[in-house]
């Protein structure tokens, strides 16, 4: 009796998996190994599904896909090794332009106020001459990070209809990013340590904490640049 309890929970579990939705199996297994932004991979999967549903139906020999039809509507499309790579660098050419507007438009706001804190007031309430100099070569290096943003974002806009886009031009950006990230977090460090040094602190303060939370927005968006940039599916 038990031998035939065992007997009928594998048959059972067989059934189950004669059940599964080849399709929908196979969008999950896609959907395991790709990295990007949730709502544009949604967007994907969901192109990709309709896809499937349209081929299985006229595969179909009735009005309702069977599972042959959608198995072969699945092999016909090609597996997740075939699909993966492609659909994994639409994802990250999504995050690298995500990423690029973050630095273009995060990195330079901070060069006003780092000017007014290095030059405005009496003597006595600038910034100490050291931090000065620190911010400004951190400012330039700003500047830099958002200018060759602005190369990335052209690189992969209008001008990528023309040419096609460098392998390593995703990666490239996540570096900037990190550079960007780097330079507004030592900015933060110097106004806080000349916050100490100076009767304008609560305005040396306030622009630190603005530059950490710059930094924190475009440290997050270069990581996720170059967690997308790995391949999808391990050789």
């Amino acid at each position: 009796m038990s031998a035939e309890g065992s007997s009928g929970g594998a048959g059972a579990a067989g059934a189950g998996a004669d059940a599964a939705d080849p399709i929908e199996a196979h969008v999950a297994e896609l959907a395991a190994v790709l990295h990007g932004a949730e709502r544009e991979k949604a967007r994907m999967l969901s192109e990709l599904r309709e896809g499937l549903l349209d081929a299985a139906a006229e595969l179909a020999p009735g009005c309702q896909p069977d599972h042959e039809a959608a198995r072969e509507a699945v092999r016909q499309f090609g597996g997740v090794a075939e699909l993966a790579p492609g659909f994994q660098r639409e994802l990250t050419i999504v995050q690298a332009r995500h990423t690029s507007r973050r630095i273009l438009l995060l990195a330079p706001l901070l060069l006003p106020c780092w000017y007014l804190l290095a030059a405005a007031g009496p003597t006595a309430h600038r910034l100490p001459y050291a931090a000065q100099v620190l911010l400004a070569h951190l400012g330039g290096t700003a500047a830099a990070t958002a200018l060759a943003a602005a190369v990335f974002l052209a690189a992969t806009g209008r001008l990528a209809h023309r040419l096609s886009t460098p392998d390593r031009l995703p990666v490239m950006v996540a570096w900037t990013g990190t550079t960007a990230a780097v330079a507004l977090a030592l900015s933060a460090f110097t106004l806080t340590i000349a916050s100490l040094l100076t009767s304008s602190w609560p305005l040396c303060a306030l622009a630190g904490a603005v530059a950490i939370v710059f930094h924190a927005k475009i440290a997050a968006s270069a990581r996720a640049c170059r967690q997308c940039a790995r391949p999808a599916v391990a050789a």
